[in-house]
C-alpha cells in the first residue's frame, strides 16, 4: 500500500517523521512530501507535487489553515483515504474529498499503525 505523508520532514520531533518512520517499518511504500528539502527514514522529501500513481492513502501533517492549497492536488491523486491526524481536522476537505468519493478518517496513522487498524 502506497501512502504519501503530506507535511513530511527531517525533524525527529515531529509526528511527521515518526509517521514515515512506522510506515515503513510496516512495509509501506511512502512518498514524503513537504515544504523543505530534506531526508527521512532514506527518503527524499518532495517539495514539489509529485504526480505519483497508486496512491492508496494520503496521511496528513498540515493544518487546515494551510490546507487549501493542498486541496486541488490531493483530490487529484484520487487516493481510496485521506487520513486527519489531530490537529489537521478540517471539514471542507472532508466533504470535498467524500463528494469524490473518498474515504475520510479522523485519527493518527501512529495508533493505526501500532494497534494494526491501518490496513483495514
Amino acid at each position: 500500500m502506497k501512502t504519501l505523508v503530506l507535511g513530511a520532514t527531517d525533524n525527529p520531533d515531529r509526528y511527521a517523521y515518526r509517521a514515515v518512520h512506522a510506515l515503513r517499518r510496516h512495509g509501506h511504500e511512502v512518498v514524503p512530501v513537504g515544504i523543505r528539502k530534506g531526508q527521512v527514514a532514506g527518503l527524499d522529501i518532495h517539495t514539489d507535487r509529485p504526480q505519483e500513481p497508486g496512491i492508496d492513502t494520503v496521511t496528513l501533517y498540515v493544518g487546515p489553515q494551510n490546507q487549501p492549497g493542498w486541496y486541488e492536488y490531493i483530490l487529484g491523486l484520487k487516493p481510496r483515504r485521506i487520513i486527519f491526524n489531530p490537529g489537521t481536522e478540517n471539514p471542507e476537505l472532508e466533504q470535498k474529498a467524500q463528494a469524490a468519493g473518498i474515504r475520510t478518517e479522523e485519527a493518527c496513522t501512529l495508533v493505526m499503525l501500532s494497534v494494526g487498524q491501518y490496513e483495514k
